[in-house]
């Protein structure tokens, strides 16, 4: 089965063919660095890491960037609210590019936390001023821009395919503009491109029309084009951002070099509480180091990822609690399977699970416009299978069972992110429990067992259980998992 993907701008699912052969270029939006990411936040980026490894998986060398918004970014969507990062460091007293930073340290540490590979390229929008302007001056000479004020602006009436990804004409964009439009815009519809700064405004640069800076959208064509080319395969983000962001891209971007922009579009959609989105606007949002103190990483990107990246996903506790306890039972077989392959130590009874079946069944779901719930389910019946072959008491030929972790960590690892070598799978609240630790303790359990030491065998036991950690004496040997 080939892989297909959802494309935006059909709104159909579409064969997958790169625009070069073996190679991919992908863009995703990255986030505003004025506040600490959310757990919508990691629905976008864990949903596109799951893209990114998956397309690698099948071979194919990805370049994949993600910008870091540090200026520009407007409060509203019509050209006039307040730079987030501006206002953000009026709220706390700090230099912008104090608060750009300390953001996007952040950033960063919460994606490593969730197990997210780090983008290839990671521009920021004040790296590339020179770029925008670039594409401004070009916008300008074409007849698609104007300058007023100090500001210039898209007209959007100059170009024809303005609103074929979100579906809007410019008159129905026209008749649901929210406010008054100032009067340096020829149309309510227009976009900056660049912002006459107003001289206490921190966050300036030099540039043809005078002192200012650049309108969001195009920092986001010329970071993307910079790397990947004037045209490329995926461009990914939030399904909030098709309509000004994504729209004003494409006009902006195809306008300036008369070639198409994007290939695929890709949109993940939001988390939701009690069915409203979650955001900061609203109030209503969760912090990812929040969470962090109430579920471990790993618990999160199995929960965002047991919903499809097109679907919504509803926040709870209750909700995180059982994708807690549903990746605990696939992380106990891989740590009971691992224990298996210890205590086999060679030639034994093989274990005949199907392995090419469940392979096929993993691959078919992520072929379909990477359908992870999909996917998980498949790793949740090969662990009732495999549990099935390890409850027996049996001595299992070590190979056949190696084959089966290998196949865990190849889907559930490399492919989606959630599993780790058993040796690691383990944790307290104090940090990671090692497999290798364990098998010391288990070891020396032995020991004072076959000494006949009961009460010194039962504390270690039972201390054990209060930490997490069930043991399971058998005839063939002991074996650990943990426990809720």
């Amino acid at each position: 089965m080939a892989l297909k993907v959802y494309n935006s701008v059909t709104r159909k699912k579409e064969e997958f063919k790169s625009l070069h052969r073996g190679f991919v270029g992908m863009y995703v939006c990255g986030p505003t660095v004025y506040g600490e990411s959310h757990l919508g936040h990691a629905k976008s980026y864990i949903s596109f890491d799951a893209i990114v490894r998956y397309l690698r998986y099948l071979g194919y060398k990805v370049l994949y960037v993600q910008n870091i918004t540090d200026v520009g970014h407007l409060l509203g969507d019509v050209d006039e609210g307040e730079d987030r990062i501006v206002r953000q460091s009026k709220l706390e007293h700090k230099h912008p590019m104090e608060i750009a930073e300390t953001y996007t340290r952040s950033y960063f540490q919460d994606m490593d936390a969730l197990n997210i590979l780090r983008p290839d390229i990671s521009p920021r929008a004040t790296g590339h001023i020179s770029e925008q302007i670039g594409i401004i001056e070009q916008l300008l000479q074409k007849g698609l821009a104007y300058e007023a004020n100090g500001s210039v602006y898209f007209d959007v009436h100059a170009f024809a395919g303005y609103g074929k990804l979100s579906g809007r004409s410019v008159e129905e964009m026209e008749a649901g503009a929210r406010v008054a439009v100032k009067t340096e815009k020829k149309h309510p519809g227009d976009f900056a491109l660049w912002k006459k700064a107003a001289p206490e405004h921190v966050m300036r640069w030099p540039s043809p029309w005078g002192d200012g800076f650049p309108g969001w959208h195009v920092e986001c064509s010329s970071m993307s084009m910079k790397y990947l080319g004037d045209s490329f395969d995926i461009h990914g983000g939030g399904l909030e951002n098709i309509f000004p962001h994504h729209e004003c891209e494409i006009a902006q971007s195809e306008g300036a070099t008369g070639k198409s922009f994007v290939k695929y579009w890709l949109h993940n959609n939001m988390v939701t509480v009690d069915g409203r989105k979650m955001g900061k606007s609203l109030g209503n949002f969760t912090t990812l180091k929040d969470a962090f103190t109430k579920w471990r990483p790993e618990v999160i990107r199995f929960f965002i990822l047991q919903s499809h990246y097109r679907s919504t996903l509803d926040f709870s506790t209750d909700a995180v609690d059982s994708a807690a306890k549903g990746l605990e039972k696939l992380t106990n077989t891989l740590v009971n399977l691992q224990e298996k392959i210890r205590i086999s130590q060679g030639e034994g009874t093989p274990a005949s699970v199907d392995l090419v079946n469940f392979k096929t069944g993993f691959l078919s779901a992520m072929d379909d416009d990477f359908n992870t719930p999909q996917a998980i389910a498949v790793l949740f019946d090969l662990a009732r299978e495999v549990n099935q072959y390890l409850g027996q008491n049996i001595r299992f030929d070590s190979t056949s069972l190696g084959k089966i972790h290998k196949l865990f960590l190849e889907l559930g690892g490399e492919i989606l992110g959630v599993l780790s070598s058993a040796e690691k799978t383990s944790t307290t609240t104090d940090g990671r429990l090692e497999g290798d630790l364990m098998n010391l303790i288990i070891d020396l359990r032995q020991e004072v067992r076959a000494k006949r030491m009961w009460p010194l065998a039962d504390k270690i036991r039972d201390s054990l259980a209060k930490l997490g950690i069930a043991l399971e004496d058998k005839t063939e040997g002991t074996s650990w998992k943990k426990i809720s």
